[in-house]
């Protein structure tokens, strides 16, 4: 596993800063990447936000969005969600929606992260940015491959961005 940790001044925008754009570029490459939360910056090909002024290809609920998504088809996702209940609450009060129990609860980010791990194939990557390195982890059958440490300086939290990869199933039978 590949740890690293470089300074770099905040930014909402988590894929401008240029440590992590970086680190989304090595990974990001001729194969269909999907964003729930893509905001202004993805390079995700399939694209979802809630902010129907964002410039994505879909404004639901990212749960909801995940769901759709077919079984296997994705060659990577990008996890960049808000951070915390109460940047939820801000990203909805932004555009007029009440938040409720269910969005500011950890099953939030639980249950996208749960509808998407089968949405990406074998060998495809997972990168989750925030404040903690959970990731998509090993009971949704992903391995770590990254850990990227964004420390910002004064009283910001640092960012916190992990690559992981679904490996091969082995197979089962004789050879």
């Amino acid at each position: 596993m590949k740890f690293n940790r470089v300074w770099a001044m905040p930014n909402k925008a988590t894929f401008t800063i240029k440590p992590i754009r970086e680190l989304i570029g090595r990974y990001v490459n001729g194969v269909v990447w999907a964003d729930p939360f893509a905001g202004w910056h993805s390079p995700a090909e399939l694209t979802n936000d809630l902010n129907p002024d964002a410039p994505t290809l879909d404004h639901q609920e990212a749960l909801q969005w995940s769901r759709t998504l077919k079984d296997g088809a994705l060659g990577g996702v990008l996890f960049d969600p808000p951070y915390s209940p109460r940047q939820v609450a801000e990203c909805y009060k932004q555009i007029g929606k009440a938040t409720t129990m269910q969005t500011t609860q950890a099953n939030f980010w639980t249950e996208v992260k749960d509808a998407l791990a089968p949405k990406v194939r074998e060998e495809g990557i997972a990168i989750c940015c925030g404040w903690t390195s959970q990731g998509f982890g090993k009971n949704r059958g992903f391995e770590l491959l990254e850990i990227l440490l964004v420390p910002h300086g004064g009283h910001h939290n640092d960012t916190i961005v992990t690559v992981e990869r679904r490996p091969r199933k082995r197979g089962g039978g004789a050879e």
